[in-house]
């Protein structure tokens, strides 16, 4: 607590702060972080292995390939997310989970999932943008400001 707010409490207050700070059990930062960098390489691994998966099998290019491999993940996201498997990799992985398509796509899910006692339209349709919405929004005012930039530099003679 800083020493500004320490200062308003009463020193019962304080003594009871410093005896909590004292018995509050310490984090495994480092053991979190191996287990985030364990489970997030995981599911890029798995994201390689399909785009592999489908420029071998499918004669995808490297671009191309990439769209169904997105898919893919998004879908196993969902349906882990669905039977409440993905929440239990979340809370053992930490932010390790948050990867971007995956972790996008089980915000979703997870708000929808939450609200369908609300109906289908005011509940899962319209929750479930509740978190994800925010999101989507900052994705594309960034994309916009980017192409401007882009065709602003390209109008330009290409700087």
């Amino acid at each position: 607590m800083s020493s500004q707010k320490n200062q308003k409490l009463t020193p019962a207050q304080q003594e009871y702060q410093r005896f909590a700070k004292a018995r509050e059990p310490k984090r495994p930062v480092l053991w979190n972080c191996v287990r985030a960098f364990l489970v997030g390489g995981l599911i890029c691994t798995i994201g390689q292995a399909l785009q592999t998966f489908f420029m071998t099998y499918f004669n995808f290019d490297e671009v191309t390939a990439s769209n169904p491999s997105v898919a893919v993940l998004i879908m196993l996201s969902v349906l882990l997310t669905g039977f409440g498997i993905y929440d239990q990799i979340a809370q053992w992985a930490g932010a390790g989970t948050a990867v971007p398509i995956t972790g996008f796509a089980n915000s979703m899910v997870s708000s929808a999932i939450e609200h369908r006692s609300e109906g289908f339209i005011l509940g899962v349709t319209a929750k479930m943008f509740k978190l994800a919405g925010t999101v989507i929004v900052f994705g594309v005012v960034s994309a916009f400001i980017v192409a401007l930039i882009k065709i602003t530099i390209n109008s330009l003679g290409g700087i």
